[in-house]
């Protein structure tokens, strides 16, 4: 018999990384569920303004996801305005590819910062919350990139890695406590921040959509990995099996190893001018920093 899935009627959820991408589309995703959602991302005026588009009482509020004090904040503003936090969704993240050797010092911290620190940051505090009430389901975004090093994104792979690991590690503590933990693990996703991206061979890119009805799923049925799309669980399984002789030219043979390499930077070229843009700020003095674009995937 088929496991009875969990109602998400009512459950309080926040979002970081809300704005815009897979984070927006989760907020949707979940409103049709019944759940009070709050959605995080440093574009304040972009978080309010999606909120409203989402309508049902959503609530958009600023997060830098880099700050602890920042996440620390938003947690509670959420719990204030929405009641006990339920569910945290870590989605934010930034995707700067190239060359390894060309990558920028700077921007190898602010990648560090939003796409590890930020999730190690989020789970702390989340995870604080939920076992103290023995309840409370932790979600982690992690990538396909954090199964598999991929030319063209060298810092981005090693970003996701930690991330998976992370969650396992985290798995085993959370045992026994009450707290559900899952980590979402989508090919590139037809989002701006995969734009002008080559395409895997014979593996269609999934929508913003297709990510957010993964989470729901994990929601409803505390399942620890998913992967989107859901085959994509063989061929990573077979990876790991083969030898490296074998599995290497399967990834070339799908494309797998110009998918980061080799963009379209005219296709892509608004993700890389807001990328810039958040990357400087973070570098210039507190006093005198303009406001980033956004976090979201």
């Amino acid at each position: 018999m088929a496991k009875a899935l969990r109602s998400l009627a009512g459950q309080v959820v926040a979002i970081t990384g809300g704005a815009r991408g897979i984070g927006r589309a989760t907020a949707a995703a979940l409103i049709r569920q019944g759940a009070r959602v709050a959605i995080g991302d440093i574009d304040a005026s972009l978080v309010e303004r999606t909120a409203q588009e989402l309508g049902s009482s959503t609530i958009g509020l600023p997060v830098d996801v880099t700050d602890a004090e920042s996440f620390e904040d938003f947690l509670q503003q959420v719990e204030a305005k929405l009641g006990p936090l339920d569910v945290l969704i870590n989605n934010a993240g930034i995707m700067p590819i190239g060359p390894f050797l060309e990558e920028t010092d700077a921007t190898t911290r602010r990648m560090v910062d939003i796409n590890l620190n930020g999730v190690v940051y989020g789970s702390r505090l989340a995870l604080t919350r939920f076992t103290a009430r023995r309840r409370g389901h932790l979600v982690n975004v992690a990538s396909i990139a954090g199964k598999a090093g991929t030319a063209g994104g060298a810092t981005y792979c090693a970003t996701k890695h930690a991330v998976i690991g992370l969650c396992e590690a985290l798995r085993l503590e959370l045992r026994g406590s009450g707290v559900d933990l899952s980590v979402v693990i989508p090919i590139g996703v037809n989002t701006e921040l995969y734009s002008g991206v080559t395409q895997l061979r014979g593996v269609k890119t999934p929508e913003p959509e297709d990510v957010a009805k993964a989470i729901v799923g994990a929601l409803q049925t505390a399942r620890f990995e998913v992967y989107v799309p859901k085959r994509m669980v063989v061929p990573i399984l077979l990876s790991a099996l083969l030898p490296r002789r074998v599995a290497e030219p399967i990834g070339r043979l799908i494309r797998a190893d110009q998918t980061l390499l080799e963009p379209n930077h005219s296709a892509r070229a608004a993700y890389e001018v807001r990328l810039a843009e958040l990357i400087t700020a973070a570098e210039e003095p507190a006093d005198g920093a303009e406001e980033p674009q956004t976090q979201a995937v």
